[in-house]
């Protein structure tokens, strides 16, 4: 079967690679219909010139992890199948770049290669990323001289996102929506805190594989990921659209849509554009990437990056947590704990931030609060109970706040250091585990183990 499309957008947009002369198509099993051989194509995608159909490997395979079912026998899709081409990379037939998508070696050799001198990158990078700039087109390139302002213009382009739409809780909380390139819809969220330090809540997916029970991003699907250029570009949206209203933005975590050790290259890239010195320059210990539980990603981030880590734990047995947390299946809780204490052996003054959605008759009861000081120790952390944040469909309820109080004195009689976090945004859906938008595939729901099912009735 032929193929007619250009690969460098299909890599960029991380919707197919090539490996071994076949087509690898991982990140649209979760929003199409999969059976063996071949996968047909949603009508946006035939737009880019592809067949009505292509070839890729081991679609079973691949079909149960997009849904997040982790068999003990279920492949998670190797790191180069989900991320897009290194370097710079061409974004249209034009072959123009995506300047917010390269790191500053990167950007330095791509205008060493129009002929211009290595000060003129530096220039041209601190008016993207610092001095209040945060530059969205060449008219906005002050100081430039005209010969390399009209170079950038000929080859390069700006902007990964286009803004769909600003949407304000009642606490101030702000939801940006932005449109990709190829159509689909990405949730970005600012919160402003009274203490001084406003944090941006950054999505690394369109919709997430991992299927979370209590996240309505999981019930998505996973659609691809996202390039390093949309990544960044969300953080300097958030400087831009509202540093005049909230001050600086101060913080960034990685815990809005998707999975970020799943799309690991193009997170730990942004990151290192974010913490740049002469960009964004976001401290290292205020941008946090959070994961589910990739261990051999989770592994590889500790050791590349500076950058702060929040474990997304929310149970303390297996069988709870193979049931709200699929991923658990494939990692178990034991494997990732172990992990975390061996490489955090090695670090000095470095705390893992362990994430706990409170999900009442669950996982709150005083026994878990119990099991989780003794699943923690000897691991450098910090315990942040958060409270579920309900949406369409839910089958879980809130913790009561004085139960929620009551696990957190347990914890820190325990000697846990222990944070309460509770909802923000959630009038507009803006708070954890509420970002998104359903299509008409969906995740499966999990099967309810039997002992639980008489809490979960009391939700509906």
């Amino acid at each position: 079967m032929g193929i007619t499309i250009r690969l460098s957008t299909m890599r960029r947009l991380g919707i197919i690679t090539v490996a071994n002369s076949a087509v690898v198509t991982p990140t649209l099993l979760s929003s199409t219909t999969a059976f063996a051989g071949t996968l047909a194509l949603p009508s946006f995608l035939r737009n880019h010139r592809l067949t009505n159909s292509v070839r890729f490997l081991e679609s079973r395979n691949l079909a149960s992890f997009s849904f997040s079912c982790f068999s003990s026998s279920s492949r998670i899709p190797a790191l180069d199948e989900l991320s897009s081409t290194k370097g710079y990379v061409a974004r249209d037939d034009n072959q123009k770049v995506v300047l917010k998508g390269m790191s500053y070696a990167a950007l330095q050799e791509w205008v060493e290669s129009h002929g211009f001198r290595p000060g003129q990158a530096m220039m041209l990078w601190k008016r993207l990323y610092k001095d209040n700039v945060w530059a969205n087109d060449v008219d906005e390139l002050e100081g430039l001289n005209k010969d390399f302002k009209r170079m950038i213009s000929e080859h390069a382009e700006f902007g990964a996102l286009s803004l769909k739409d600003v949407r304000s809780a009642s606490d101030g909380t702000r939801k940006i929506l932005f449109t990709l390139d190829d159509g689909l819809v990405i949730e970005t969220v600012v919160i402003p805190c009274d203490r001084g330090r406003t944090t941006v809540c950054v999505s690394s997916q369109v919709g997430c594989a991992m299927n979370c029970q209590f996240c309505y991003t999981g019930r998505m699907g996973l659609k691809r990921n996202l390039t390093a250029a949309e990544i960044v570009e969300q953080a300097v949206y958030a400087r831009r659209l509202l540093s005049h209203e909230f001050g600086s933005i101060t913080n960034v975590v990685f815990m809005g849509m998707g999975e970020p050790f799943h799309n690991i290259d193009n997170v730990i890239k942004a990151a290192n554009i974010m913490v740049d010195e002469n960009g964004l320059h976001f401290s290292p210990r205020k941008v946090t990437v959070s994961t589910s539980g990739l261990v051999p990603q989770l592994k590889r981030f500790l050791r590349e990056s500076n950058c702060a880590l929040a474990v997304s734990l929310n149970a303390t047995t297996d069988e709870v947590r193979n049931w709200i947390m699929p991923i658990n299946r494939k990692y178990k809780l034991s494997l990732l704990l172990e992990t975390l204490r061996e490489e955090l052996s090695s670090k000095h003054k470095y705390k893992v931030l362990f994430e706990y959605v409170m999900l009442a008759g669950v996982n709150d009861s005083m026994d878990d609060a119990r099991r989780l000081v003794e699943l923690v120790q000897g691991i450098p952390c910090k315990i942040n109970l958060i409270q579920f944040n309900p949406h369409s469909g839910s089958q879980f309820i809130q913790t009561e706040e004085d139960k929620m109080i009551k696990f957190r004195n347990i914890l820190a009689g325990g000697g846990c250091t222990v944070l309460m976090r509770f909802s923000r945004g959630n009038d507009q859906m803006a708070a954890c585990g509420q970002l998104g938008m359903l299509g008409t595939v969906q995740a499966p729901v999990m099967r309810v183990p039997e002992q639980f099912r008489t809490a979960l009735k009391a939700s509906v």
